[in-house]
């Protein structure tokens, strides 16, 4: 009984999968906080880029260029 118990532990330590989920998940979330700053920050301004660049295609295409 005591060496089943023992083998367990040993093969649980040994198991990295959920640290590797974990870790990814990490990752994610942090990739996401950026994604989220940066939309936060800087959302107006690009939102105003692309109505610029929106507007001249726009403009182009009705000159037929």
């Amino acid at each position: 009984m005591l060496l089943k118990l023992m083998a367990f532990v040993q093969a649980y330590k040994q198991d990295i999968k959920g640290a590797t989920a974990i870790e990814y998940g990490l990752i994610a979330g942090g990739v996401s906080l950026a994604i989220v700053t940066a939309v936060f920050l800087f959302g107006d301004s690009l939102a105003s880029m692309f109505s610029t660049i929106a507007g001249k295609m726009a403009s182009a295409e009705a000159r037929g260029g």
